[in-house]
């Protein structure tokens, strides 16, 4: 299979308005544009019935302790972990892009509601949903799409993967409400093919260069 985005390059850096947050000089990060970005494949295997999609980013820190404090910074020693941003399922195989904008525009506090989406297809709740679980608020359940938010002081870069997979089922048995991680181990199951593209994001103007 082959993937790519019009929105980035592979190994390029994502522009602020795929993202959930942006750097701001004042409260070092605010609200972007929130948009999925456009992505388009190609080369499929034969048998494919449907389509999903994962986002992921992999550079997590595996402790919040340092996380955007003040005086601070995350240390790039710090164990990673991944961070769900995007699960789309059961998207039919007729499908072959998904334009930018199509799926998230904009942030919606406490979260995008309900599982079924364009094309019949459904997606899962991104990891924000445990993030923002304690936040008066922003508490909710985030289904779809919401992009890179990561540390305004971390000390690395973050890698967000964009995953197409073909598979051998028009749906999965998954449950109305399921997370990323969830999709993802059953997805494997049942991948005739799958393609990714890499971009990166940041909000430690350190880094931004």
């Amino acid at each position: 299979m082959k993937l790519h985005s019009e929105s980035f390059v592979d190994g390029g850096v994502i522009p602020p308005q795929f993202a959930f947050g942006k750097m701001d000089d004042k409260h070092h990060v605010t609200l972007s544009d929130n948009r999925n970005p456009h992505l388009a494949w190609s080369d499929v295997p034969q048998g494919t019935r449907s389509y999903a999609i994962i986002c992921h980013d992999y550079d997590v820190p595996s402790s919040g302790e340092d996380v955007n404090q003040e005086g601070r910074e995350v240390p790039a020693s710090l164990a990673r972990a991944d961070f769900f941003h995007w699960a789309l399922i059961d998207l039919p195989a007729s499908v072959q892009s998904i334009a930018a904008g199509e799926y998230s525009e904009g942030v919606t506090p406490k979260g995008k509601s309900g599982s079924v989406t364009r094309h019949g297809a459904r997606q899962g709740v991104n990891d924000y949903t445990a993030w923002f679980s304690g936040d008066q608020d922003m508490a909710g359940d985030y289904y779809g799409y919401d992009g890179p938010c990561p540390p305004w002081n971390d000390s690395i870069v973050h890698h967000y993967v964009f995953t197409v997979y073909a598979l051998d089922v028009e749906a999965l048995p998954l449950p109305g409400r399921f997370t990323g991680a969830e999709a993802r181990g059953l997805i494997e199951r049942h991948a005739l093919g799958r393609a990714s593209i890499t971009g990166t994001y940041t909000l430690n103007p350190r880094l931004a260069g």
